[in-house]
């Protein structure tokens, strides 16, 4: 029996070892079998120290288009395209004298934009409604062009055959209005636009940005003309350019995951982690008539999303030393001199929450990384949503969603609390056999295993319906974790933030008292090594526990009091009958 209690904890150790590491790989993280984390710099910088906002073109699909060499340093933007950028690029186009051009503010209710108006670039993106939890006095904000920090979205054409390069992300453009100051919504309004012009290449480009009252989606509106004497068959890009560093105040105890994600119907949801991206080695669909790109963080994301039912390449490439662009490059008719076409978009730029990404665009919702417990956990956040409709608290609505699983999951949990209780009882017994026959382990086992027979004892029978349900708490723990709903949302007294460690631990600190309860009420190992390790394990996971957001410790916590209310019923009850039958005997 002690054999086989040792294959049980070295299984079950091995498994949980072999889980965290297919988990870190598909985060995109190094095994911890091998291989080193790759260390992330700061994107490079232009002559003035500011971060480069010049990401390479992408490479271009239009016949005859010029691959573009290691170029001078531009004055605007700092360094020109890389060398050794994969395929056709177009001509560059000359960038605007001296620093770049004063950000235009374009704000709604909900969300605030910073648009340079070299090439139109979004350059900063504050989120309105959402605190920064490292500095509580000022919004989230999710693009930025800082010193170190680097995350924006481009624009613009490719596919010029010589010549001056089309419109594009470097080319200076100047509103239409002529008003350079901040466009925000009016009271009342019901939406902001901001257009913006440039001529490059015999070609116009008129952007115009359309930002919605309460809406994180920016709808983008691109009229191309053809000004020149020749055809033009212009190939808009749309791409979000990032290093590859993690978001501030990431936690080292827990990993969520950082980077570029493409979708489409055939291919579905697939993450290209930026080591992949440094590697060329990074694997995604290429080309179909649907799908968007987007880089997601824990609660938060950005996307591309071009018009449906138009055929579209995504790409995928390294810019400069960790700095990665995702795009999609969109081919368009071919234009005969003075006419003209216009494209639609969506930029997305917005928290992660799941109703407002399913009315979106097809799979955005996916982007709550729920891994592979996806079919599991998305049922789990569905009812957590109800419960909380109906308390208005997410913290109770925790409480409640915990108390729901648990009571659906009675059966099984009363089947292995009934095995344990059995074990308990014999555990006396137990222990006199094993000091009985010492060091002779195969009379020992032969005379437990005629004792759980007598018994009518399984001794796996608390271990199974417990694995039963490993899945579904897991899910649980990953819709706790990854919901942006527990983000900044208070519970009762000192706990403010749901998705922010417990500040005074107390929620650690109880949760490991109910785990020194589980222990007592659970059967005592007749192995000593192995009793002292179930002693010990409350202390570690408390300890562990004091790092995690408190959402999770919650659910812990209340998890842990419900099964020893369960457990002690349970007990008792078999306890009571043993007694009466003894009674009766």
């Amino acid at each position: 029996m002690q054999t086989q209690r040792m294959i049980l904890w070295i299984v079950f150790s091995m498994s949980l070892l072999f889980l965290w590491d297919s988990w870190q790989r598909h985060q995109g993280h190094p095994s911890l079998f091998g291989g080193a984390t790759p260390q992330a710099s700061a994107p490079a910088a232009s002559g003035d120290g500011k971060p480069r906002t010049d990401a390479s073109i992408p490479p271009s699909s239009g016949a005859g288009a010029e691959v573009p060499g290691a170029a001078p340093a531009a004055q605007a933007g700092g360094q020109g395209v890389p060398s050794g950028a994969p395929g056709a690029g177009a001509a560059v186009a000359p960038a605007a004298s001296g620093p770049s051009g004063q950000a235009i503010r374009l704000a709604n209710d909900v969300l605030a934009l910073d648009v340079n108006p070299v090439g139109g670039q979004i350059e900063r993106a504050e989120l309105l409604q959402h605190r920064d939890l490292n500095d509580r006095a000022h919004h989230l904000v999710l693009l930025h062009n800082q010193p170190g920090k680097l995350y924006v979205a481009q624009s613009g054409l490719i596919g010029a055959a010589d010549g001056p390069g089309y419109p594009n992300h470097r080319t200076p453009m100047t509103p239409v209005d002529g008003n350079a100051g901040p466009h925000v919504l009016a009271a009342g309004g019901d939406a902001v636009r901001l257009s913006l012009a440039a001529e490059s290449g015999g070609v116009q480009l008129v952007r115009t940005y359309t930002l919605a009252r309460g809406a994180y989606v920016v709808d983008v509106k691109d009229e191309i003309t053809n000004v020149g004497a020749t055809p033009a068959r212009p190939v808009l890009y749309m791409q979000l350019t990032r290093d590859g560093n993690p978001p501030p105040g990431e936690s080292k105890f827990y990993s969520t995951y950082t980077g570029p994600v493409v979708y489409s119907d055939a291919d579905k949801f697939q993450k290209v982690p930026f080591g992949d991206i440094e590697k060329d080695k990074a694997k995604h669909a290429m080309s179909a008539d649907n799908g968007w790109v987007g880089i997601i963080q824990h609660y938060f994301v950005s996307a591309w999303i071009p018009a449906a039912k138009v055929n579209r390449e995504f790409y995928t490439r390294k810019v400069d030393t960790n700095l990665y662009s995702v795009g999609i490059k969109e081919p368009l008719a071919e234009l005969a001199p003075q006419a003209s076409t216009t494209v639609q978009s969506r930029l997305l730029v917005g928290p992660q929450d799941q109703r407002m990404l399913e009315g979106i665009a097809p799979g955005l919702d996916l982007t709550v990384d729920y891994g592979w417990l996806t079919a599991v956990a998305q049922p789990i956040h569905w009812l957590l949503q109800k419960l909380h409709g109906l308390v208005g608290n997410w913290g109770w609505a925790i409480v409640l969603l915990t108390i729901v699983v648990k009571t659906i999951f009675f059966p099984l949990q009363a089947a292995s609390y009934k095995s344990m209780a059995r074990m308990k009882a014999v555990t006396p017994r137990l222990t006199a056999i094993r000091e009985r026959y010492g060091n002779d382990r195969v009379k020992m086992n032969q005379a437990m295993m005629e004792l759980y027979k007598t018994e009518k004892i399984n001794p796996l029978g608390g271990c199974l319906p417990i694995v039963v349900q490993i899945p579904v708490f897991i899910a649980l723990y990953w819709v706790l974790l990854a919901s942006v709903e527990m983000r900044d949302a208070p519970w009762v007294g000192w706990i403010t933030d749901l998705a922010a460690p417990d500040p005074y631990y107390i929620l650690p600190l109880v949760m490991a008292g109910t785990m020194f309860i589980q222990t007592r009420l659970n059967p005592t190992p007749p192995d000593p090594m192995q009793a002292k390790m179930m002693m010990i394990m409350p202390l570690v996971f408390s300890v562990m526990f004091f790092f995690f957001p408190a959402g999770l410790v919650l659910y812990w916590l209340v998890n842990n009091v419900y099964s020893i209310a369960q457990q002690w019923v349970i007990t008792r009850k078999i306890t009571q009958e043993a007694a009466a039958a003894k009674a009766r005997g």
